[in-house]
C-alpha cells in the first residue's frame, strides 16, 4: 500500500510551508490519521488484536482504503520516528489540513484505544499528546463547534 510510505508528511517535513491542493491535504490527513492509529497500538505495551482490527475498520470508513495489519503494525513502529516524534509530524500537518480533519483523527483515536475496555496512563498520555500537536481545544476535541 502506498500511503505506508508517508511521501506527504515526509515531503511536508523536508519541504517547508509549499501550499497544498485538495489531493495533497487529503493524502496528508490519511497518512496522519494512518500514523496516529498505528502509534496507538503500541501506546501501551499490550498490543491487543482487537486494537489492530480497529485501526482497519476506522480507516476503511474513514478512507475507503483497506489497510492490512501488517501495514498498521509496520507504521506503528516506522522508521519514520528516528527522524522525528509523531508529535512534530502531526504539529505540520496540522497546519496543512481542515480542522475537522484533525478531529477525526482525535475521535478515530479515541475509538481505538477504548477499544480494549482498558485505558492505561500512558495511552492518556498519548491522546493528550496528539490532541496538543494538533492544536485543539477542548471543545473542538469533543465536537462542539460556534454557530
Amino acid at each position: 500500500m502506498g500511503i505506508a510510505s508517508f511521501s506527504n508528511i515526509i515531503d511536508l517535513i523536508s519541504g517547508g510551508d509549499k501550499q497544498c491542493d485538495d489531493a495533497q491535504k487529503r493524502s496528508l490527513f490519511e497518512e496522519a490519521l494512518l500514523l496516529t492509529l498505528s502509534r496507538a497500538t503500541v501506546a501501551d505495551s499490550n498490543i491487543n488484536p482487537v486494537e489492530v482490527e480497529t485501526v482497519q475498520n476506522v480507516f476503511r470508513e474513514t478512507t475507503s482504503t483497506e489497510v492490512s495489519a501488517k501495514d498498521i503494525r509496520v507504521a506503528a513502529i516506522s522508521d519514520l520516528y528516528k527522524e522525528a516524534t509523531l508529535e512534530r509530524y502531526l504539529s505540520k500537518v496540522s497546519g496543512k489540513i481542515e480542522p475537522s480533519d484533525c478531529q477525526m483523527i482525535v475521535k478515530s483515536l479515541a475509538r481505538v484505544i477504548k477499544v480494549d475496555g482498558k485505558i492505561s496512563p500512558f495511552e492518556v498520555e498519548f491522546f493528550n499528546g496528539v490532541v496538543k500537536a494538533l492544536g485543539l481545544s477542548p471543545a473542538q476535541t469533543t465536537g462542539l463547534e460556534e454557530d
